[in-house]
């Protein structure tokens, strides 16, 4: 098999992106737009040693599964991966996606995954849904200032006004910016030369409120003529509610769309949505879930997979601008929002204050770094940790660290099964159990999917399928019992960065009258002598027999 070889070929399976997969004696090939069933006349692009890639000359016997995609340039732009595909199979497809995972990167049993899982939850209608869309700018071969979405893997514009995804309202704010740019003669960005000033149009719109913000992303300080686009954009009689125009700069020579400072031309640097009863305040750059129908089915799954009673004391890592953080509060006696990004912190306090909810605290700092810093073993202390990463997921280090405060329940939202998967491996680790998980269609027509998972801490013997006993350790006061000595060993680890002896231990033990067996207490021959335990040693022993309730 080499490059431009054409061959005929039925594909099988889809990709972790949706592309698919047909295999030649074993020898897995991957062609965009096709679906499991279809019977194909393909080209081959790329020969690796473990795979090939292929483009689709001619379909010659459809699948059962594919339907003609609604937008017009579904195969040119890199955005819609599974347009050519039923609903319904995109649904299996995903369900399937998240199954898969869980049983071959988490390692999970068959049986355990399958009492696990609830159904996927689909969408009524599977378009028009995103409130948040970014076009870049840039010219057409004829010279035109076009907008639009970049092809599959490249920077090169697929010219597109009206995104089936998103409110058909885009298409209209998006025709006034480059009649903007035209009448005035701003020029689009330019990446090879590095010159020209609009890079993006960024729009977002609050489903609640019908609130807009127009965001344009500027190689620059300013906007030349801005009252002649804040004119064109508020004057537009359609009843579009546009309450916000703001300017994001960003100067780098990078990929990055988003510069850190953004600052408003009209109205304020904010709009408002309503979700699950709570407002919350959108800045330009904010992270807020795009599927806003989804997101509150989503979120209330959480609620519903923590199962607070209002005692609770709860963290929420990777908080953003507090959607879920807020909602907890409702819930639960105390939260704390932990986010590593100010702006969005920033927003989350703001949202906290527009609620008038008082029980929700927000920190702006890294978990590990939060946690390595706490003096006060009360202040470990959490019922439930909520978590909603990016997805990349979270770090083995963030991983740690949850199972360092020993929470009883881990709600985990995720947005990509295989990175979810890889981090509820290493909590299971720790002695988490998954109990429940349910995927949902947040990302319509494409190849990602959303999945509600909870965690539980295993907490009895027979829950159990290894147990690894230390001679040591066995003969324990009650106070003992509450940890062991690789327990506390693991605590001061993480907490202090500085290792501690068993002997250490055991003299910290004695000063606090819990009883150690003599081969710990006494020197072992009459004429060797013990050394003390360090100051600094005793203080963070004492600190971990706190953390694990075995001294006041």
């Amino acid at each position: 098999m080499k490059k431009n070889d054409e061959m005929i070929l039925t594909v099988t399976a889809q990709g972790n992106d949706g592309e698919g997969i047909a295999k030649v004696d074993g020898f897995p090939i991957f062609i965009k737009d096709t679906v499991a069933g279809d019977r194909i006349l393909a080209g081959i692009t790329k020969v690796k040693k473990s795979h090939a890639f292929a483009r689709m000359i001619k379909l010659l016997e459809p699948s059962a599964d594919r339907v003609e995609p609604p937008c017009p340039i579904a195969g040119r732009c890199g955005g819609c991966q599974l347009q050519a595909m039923s609903y319904e199979a995109q649904l299996r497809y995903k369900e399937k996606k998240v199954y898969d995972c869980l049983r071959r990167i988490g390692g999970f049993p068959e049986e355990e995954v399958a009492q696990a899982a609830e159904p996927i939850e689909g969408m009524d209608e599977p378009l028009r849904y995103r409130n948040k869309a970014q076009y870049p700018v840039g010219r057409s071969k004829d010279g035109r200032i076009i907008a639009g979405f970049y092809a599959s893997h490249s920077h090169s514009i697929v010219e597109c006004m009206d995104c089936l995804l998103s409110p058909p309202e885009f298409s209209g704010i998006v025709e006034h910016v480059l009649k903007y740019m035209e009448e005035n003669g701003v020029e689009p960005y330019d990446e090879v030369s590095g010159k020209g000033l609009i890079r993006h149009i960024l729009i977002r719109k609050g489903f609640g409120t019908g609130q807009i913000m127009v965001c344009l992303v500027v190689n620059g300080k300013m906007l030349p003529h801005a009252e002649k686009l804040i004119e064109l954009l508020t004057a537009d009689g359609s009843g579009i509610n546009i309450c916000s125009i703001v300017l994001n700069i960003n100067t780098e020579s990078t990929n990055v769309i988003m510069g850190e400072k953004t600052v408003p031309i009209y109205g304020e640097a904010y709009i408002e949505d309503e979700l699950c009863g709570l407002r919350f305040r959108i800045s330009a750059n904010a992270f807020y879930q795009v599927n806003p129908i989804q997101a509150a089915a989503i979120y209330l799954k959480a609620m519903e997979y923590a199962g607070l009673t209002g005692e609770e004391e709860v963290w929420d890592i990777c908080s953003g601008i507090g959607t879920i953080t807020l909602l907890l509060a409702g819930r639960a006696r105390k939260v704390h929002g932990i986010e590593i990004v100010p702006a969005a912190v920033k927003d989350a306090i703001a949202n906290a204050k527009l609620n008038s909810i008082d029980n929700a605290e927000f920190i702006c700092e890294d978990v590990t770094k939060y946690v390595r810093n706490i003096t006060s073993p009360a202040e470990m202390k959490a019922d439930a940790v909520v978590v909603d990463p990016p997805r990349k997921g979270l770090s083995p280090e963030v991983l740690d660290t949850i199972a360092l405060i020993r929470p009883s329940r881990i709600v985990y939202v995720s947005c990509d099964p295989s990175t979810l998967a890889r981090d509820l491996k290493l909590l299971a680790s720790h002695g988490y159990r998954l109990t429940k998980y349910k995927p949902y269609d947040q990302f319509c027509e494409t190849g990602h999917v959303e999945t509600v998972c909870i965690l539980s801490k295993l907490s009895s013997a027979k829950e159990h399928i290894e147990v690894t006993v230390d001679m040591d350790e066995l003969d324990l006061t009650s106070a003992e019992a509450k940890a062991t000595y690789k327990e506390i060993q693991g605590w001061v680890q993480e907490k202090y960065r500085f290792h501690v002896t068993n002997l250490n231990i055991a003299q910290v033990k004695q000063k606090h009258g819990i009883i150690e067996r003599e081969n710990y207490n006494k020197p072992k021959s009459p004429n060797s002598k013990q050394p003390g335990c360090p100051s600094e040693k005793v203080k963070a022993i004492e600190d971990a027999m706190r953390h694990f309730q075995m001294i006041d």
